[in-house]
């Protein structure tokens, strides 16, 4: 069939290669080689192929002098082992012997490392282990925040809450009850049903948690609420957009502000949202209603004739920097700095931090781009339509129309492609009062308060997802599942892969950093890591592995066969699948040649650019080999992929189905230069007890001499096979977090796994499974001798003569797999529909028998002695390797191959229980957590400040610790009104501990060196006019009362890295007021004011002078 092809189509073909991008192609030009020292079997068995078939048993045929080969061992495991629900027994079935190919402990062919505990990165929390994405359907995590106590995640249908006490305790699921994806998560609760949760906000002030949701609503969650098994409720919610809420912040005057889609940012006061949340639940309804009319639009308040001089990009970012009370919006190429107190538009610069003056500009590129490949496509139908053309030519010029409209339009995108590199994706404040932004090309940008672009550094390549910060580090989380902590001057202290997809999300608390893959496994890494206590939990872990190791057996069937264009009966199916599928657990089927001919392969690679596979044929075989292996009631179709002739399929036992998930597919054309699929390879990747295996489904380049080409083909598909979710895919709707997050980490992907260097996607999983028409062929023997060798069934003399194995003793090909001992006859070349050796090809050509089509592996085994175990998890022996030589209906004969594997995983609940009682219990540990509750002993110069209208106080904050430098934050406590007779009403604290209107406290956040001080400005600023909203119009004009006030200002001082707080309370009053006059809009009368004067002898006395230390 390959001649056929080559034959026939090459010239309609042949074009694509120059059209295609160059890549860099490998390419091997040492001689074969055949060991001299190989024994050869004389003993001829003199039997017919046509008579009987190939017994099981090979062992006569096996010649232990040869060292290639060694039989293959089980395993015992040291704890009790899962059975799947199926019987082995090692007397019914032995495992066969097997042929390693070299090379296959150096370089990308080296085994991945494995341990009980992880070598590579600290010792972390599992606080919810990675469930399998089949289980998440409409149930994905999207982002996380933290209090002291609590974590909370927003997910697609609403929130939960982990209460960090007992984020120790078994896994017990929601509220005890155990839920698919979630069986070994720490205990949690759940709200109700609600639109996706896009982001989250803490406000410790209030003791709620706020969150932004897709269908443009903002809710509020009562943080001290009572949790129980049934799901909790909302305390406050209103509609505050029209699209979906992406980000949302408090500033430090208490008012939260909220972003959405196309540059929409809206201000909430603080002022209205106190008043519903006020309100009994009974007036639930009327509370909604009074914030949900108390907005301020600010992209309306900045438009004038239509022209807005805000970005119009979808709102990426919120931060509020509290050290300088003001507010900054991220979208992905811009950014705008606000007053928080006015409110005023301060700056709008662009991520080069070059000021822009801009009105609302909108582009027509992408439209103009889609109408190019529209005409393109279009002119060139008639065009041949009016030439009449052949079919094969029409093919040629589709995708010769095609590649160059590809080519112009990534010609003119180079420059647009170069900007959306460099989008801004996340953003923080760090103590210091710098602003860092990440970007998509792993840049991190530093920033001063004024919106002015200090410095950049790049310690990843891979795109940046988030921040945090804790002391004097910078916690930032990688598209590739990398965290990294900075130093406050950029530089990098560590870094470890933390999760095995995107860290979408970070949250400080409880000693704790938070990491939120988007698989939704979330961790907590020690504040203290990278350090000597990583060392104690790593060593006292791997001391209780006994108590956490588990072990699951299963048997694996792959089939892989060339069907040459044709289609298969039910009778062939059963033969070559159903009868050896009785026992297994998984079945992976592999089919080359399903369709071919020049227009499907162009209209398949067309397809391919625009992210669609499949064909009505290939859906024709998925469809009959589902039923030939009882698919719906026995086992369950997981996955598939097809490119071009290829298809790949994976169905799994139901009994096991909990345990198999994370689909995943690839493809690589290999074909006319890399750009067609008639060559190449599709694979698909699962996880099964959470172990990572890969079935490489492959078809490599024809003919006896091409031996370098198809070397060069494995070598590509090795090197560059990248997974992504598939179309294909079960659930594959459910596309967790986001799309953009999928495309960052395939374009990364790609970069880091290319030819050039970094290990490959295949390099890192634990089980790799290749299979399908590898062309390799028999050498140096004629037609007649092959003939006679496979009639005689002399099949250690034609194994001597095997391209394949030839190339793997020499380490060029199939570096370090594995593969039975061939005892089948070879495979390729026969008549369709004739049985038997007369079934070979008799025609002109008289094509030599081959073992083109071949079954390999490579498992977790660095070498042949190693017992199945945490550092090697998988363990696999071959237990069938048989070719179906009574399927007639292809020119090739379908192989099948039965594998027993070993899996040994970690029972992360059982795990994460000896993580506590370590950290609970073990001296060494308590002592060094101990050692981060140090806080630096400061004193402040007053606690009592007294102001006058615009009177400015100085706060000197010293710290008198020599070694460590101190952190300050200044948060109010709460508002109250001081009484004729003195009294003091109950402080009522803001949104976050903001500070009223009236007060400006600058700045509230810093660094104290050893033995230095720091002076904070207190001042009163008049504030006359408060601007009361409704529906984003200013309705009336309120002058604030001031008279009266007293506010309880906290300094909360910690050390660099420590994680207790000590703090200093400062009473500030104003003693100087003036009462309320309510001034409508519709009137211009001036403004009147009565004043009186509050007398000092009214204040208890108030020192200015003393230094005060800590409360405690």
């Amino acid at each position: 069939m390959d001649d056929r092809l080559e034959d026939e189509e090459k010239d309609a073909l042949a074009a694509v290669a120059d059209s295609a991008a160059h890549r860099k192609t490998h390419s091997y030009s040492q001689q074969l080689r055949v060991p001299s020292n190989q024994k050869r079997h004389h003993q001829v068995r003199k039997h017919s192929l046509d008579e009987e078939r190939i017994p099981k048993n090979i062992d006569q045929f096996y010649d232990s002098s040869d060292d290639d080969f060694y039989p293959s061992f089980v395993g015992s495991g040291r704890d009790s082992s899962e059975s799947l629900g199926q019987s082995f027994c090692m007397n019914d079935l032995q495992p066969l012997p097997e042929f390693i190919g070299s090379g296959g402990g150096t370089g990308i062919f080296r085994v991945p490392s494995r341990a009980a505990v992880h070598p590579g990165r600290p010792p972390g929390l599992e606080l919810r282990p990675h469930p399998l994405r089949e289980t998440q359907v409409g149930k994905f995590l999207r982002t996380i925040a933290c209090r002291d106590s609590q974590l909370w995640a927003g997910q697609e249908c609403g929130v939960r809450v982990w209460n960090i006490e007992y984020a120790y305790e078994p896994g017990m699921g929601m509220a005890g009850r155990a839920r698919k994806g979630d069986e070994d998560a720490a205990p949690f609760y759940e709200s109700g049903n609600t639109s996706p949760t896009m982001c989250l906000m803490v406000d410790n002030g209030n003791r709620l948690v706020w969150s932004g949701h897709k269908d443009g609503k903002i809710r509020s969650w009562k943080m001290d609420q009572a949790f129980d098994e049934n799901p909790f409720k909302e305390s406050l919610s209103w509609q505050a957009h029209r699209g979906p809420v992406l980000s949302m912040v408090i500033t430090s005057y208490g008012d939260l502000w909220s972003g959405s889609e196309g540059g929409v940012i809206k201000i909430w006061p603080w002022e209205a949202i106190e008043k519903s949340l006020s309100l009994s639940p009974e007036e639930k309804h009327m509370a909604a209603l009074l914030v949900e009319r108390s907005y301020i639009d600010l992209r309306s308040q900045f438009t004038v004739n239509g022209a807005c001089s805000i970005p119009s990009q979808d709102v990426k970012c919120l931060l509020a920097d509290n050290v300088r009370a003001k507010v900054w919006c991220a979208g992905p190429l811009s950014f705008s700095l606000w007053d928080a107190r006015t409110r005023e538009l301060l700056k709008v610069f662009n991520i080069d931090g070059q000021a822009e003056n801009r009105a609302d500009m909108s582009s027509a590129q992408d439209q103009a781009i889609e109408d190019e490949i529209k005409v393109k496509f279009v002119s060139t139908t008639k065009k041949e339509k009016s030439q009449g053309s052949s079919f094969l030519q029409r093919s040629r010029n589709a995708i010769m129309g095609a590649a160059d409209a590809v080519r112009r339009v990534a010609t003119k995108g180079a420059g647009a492609f170069a900007e959306d590199n460099k989008r801004t994706e996340a953003l923080v404040l760090t103590v210091d009062g710098m602003v860092w932004s990440g970007c998509t090309n792993g840049l991190i940008v530093q920033w001063d308060g004024n919106g002015n672009r200090l410095q950049d550094f790049n310690h990843h390549p891979c795109a940046i997802q988030c921040f945090c910060t804790f002391g004097t580090r910078i916690y930032v989380g990688y598209v590739s599942g990398m965290i990294q902590v900075l130093d406050l001057e950029g530089n990098m202290i560590a870094g470890w892969v933390a999760h095995s997809s995107p860290v979408i999300k970070l949250a400080v608390g409880t000693n704790y950093v938070f990491s939120l893959a988007t698989q939704g496994g979330i961790r907590g890494w020690s504040i203290a890591s990278p350090g000597p206590l990583d060392d104690i939990l790593r060593s006292e872990l791997a001391k209780k592995e006994v108590n956490y190791r588990r072990q699951a057996n299963l048997k694996i069937l792959v089939g892989t066969w060339n069907v040459g264009q044709g289609r298969a009966s039910h009778d062939s199916l059963k033969s070559w699948l159903g009868s050896a599928a009785s026992d297994v657990g998984i079945v992976a089927v592999g089919l080359q040649e399903v369709e071919m001919g020049a227009g499907f392969l162009a209209m398949s690679a067309a397809k391919e650019t625009v992210g669609l596979e499949g064909s009505s044929i290939g859906q024709w075989w998925l469809d009959t080999i589902g039923k030939a292996l009882d698919e719906g009631t026995t086992f369950e179709r997981m996955g598939s992929r097809q490119l071009a002739g290829l298809l790949i399929s994976i169905w799994v036992r139901k009994s096991i189905r909990p345990h198999v998930g994370d689909i995943d597919a690839a493809a690589v054309p290999c074909g006319f230069g890399r750009a067609i699929g008639n060559k190449g390879a599709v694979g698909l990747r699962m996880r099964i007890y959470d172990r990572i295996m890969c079935f490489v489904n492959c078809h490599f380049a024809a003919h006896l001499e091409a031996v370098n080409r198809r070397n060069a083909d494995f070598d590509h598909v090795y090197r560059t096979m990248v997974f992504s979710r598939s179309s294909n895919l079960l659930n594959s709707a459910a596309a967790g977090v986001s799309s953009a997050v999928q495309m960052i980490r395939g374009t990364n992907a790609m970069g880091i796994n290319s030819e050039d260097g970094g290990r490959p996607e295949l390099s890192e999983a634990d089980m790799v499974v290749y299979f399908g028409d590898f062309n390799y062929r028999l050498h140096s023997i004629s037609y007649d001798e092959a003939r006679d060798f496979v009639s005689q069934r002399c099949f250690d003399w034609l194994r001597e003569k095997d391209q394949l194995r030839a190339e793997m003793t020499a380490g060029k090909v199939f570096q370090g797999m594995h593969e039975a001992l061939i005892s089948f006859p070879p495979t390729y070349k026969f008549e369709r529909h004739q049985a038997g050796l007369a079934g070979y090809d008799s025609g002109e050509k008289k094509r030599i028998p081959a073992w083109c089509d071949r079954i390999l592996y490579r498992d977790s085994r660095s070498s042949s002695a190693t017992e199945c175990s945490l550092e090697c998890p998988v363990v696999t022996s071959i237990l069938q390797y048989e070719a179906c030589m009574d399927v007639t209906d292809s020119d090739h004969k379908p192989v099948r191959c039965k594998f027993y594997v070993e899996i040994a995983h970690v029972d992360r609940s059982v795990r994460r229980q000896d993580f506590g009682e370590i950290i609970r219990s073990n001296e060494k540990v308590r002592s060094m957590l101990q050692e981060l509750c140090y806080v630096p002993e400061t004193i402040i110069s007053t606690n009592n400040i007294i102001l006058q209208n615009q009177d400015t106080s100085i706060l000197r904050i010293t710290n008198k610790f020599g070694k460590d430098k101190a952190i300050f934050q200044i948060i109010c406590e709460g508002q109250s009104t001081v009484k004729v007779d003195g009294q003091v009403s109950d402080h009522r604290p803001r949104g976050s501990f903001g500070f009223p209107r009236w007060l400006e406290v600058t700045p509230a956040a810093g660094i104290i060196k050893p033995e230095q001080f720091v002076e904070v400005s207190v001042h009163h600023e008049e504030f006359h006019t408060l601007e009361e909203f409704v529906d984003g119009v200013p309705q009336n004009w309120w002058c604030e009362d001031t008279r009266d006030k007293e506010v309880i200002l906290v300094v909360n001082v910690r050390g660099s890295c420590s994680t207790e707080t000590r703090s200093h309370r400062v009473r500030v009053c104003h003693c100087f007021s003036a009462k309320t006059v309510r001034i409508d809009s519709k009137s211009n009368s001036s403004r009147k004011f009565q004043g009186s004067l509050l007398h000092r002898s009214e204040f208890r006395q108030l020192s200015n002078s003393s230094n005060t230390g800590d409360d405690h």
